[in-house]
């Protein structure tokens, strides 16, 4: 169960860093978007230390 968990939050933090290399790629990139994109990455990192 925890080893599905670890793997499913893996799979969001990789997710979260493909969309935010693809935001920061952009000509003009979303300042607001990557700050979200960063504090989602930032929660899941957190919460896989807790574990």
């Amino acid at each position: 169960m925890v080893s599905s968990h670890v793997a499913a939050l893996n799979d969001k933090h990789a997710g979260l860093e493909a969309r935010l290399a693809s935001e920061q790629s952009r000509p003009h990139p979303d300042d607001t978007t990557i700050k979200r994109l960063k504090r989602a990455k930032l929660r899941i990192k957190e919460e896989l230390a807790g574990l």
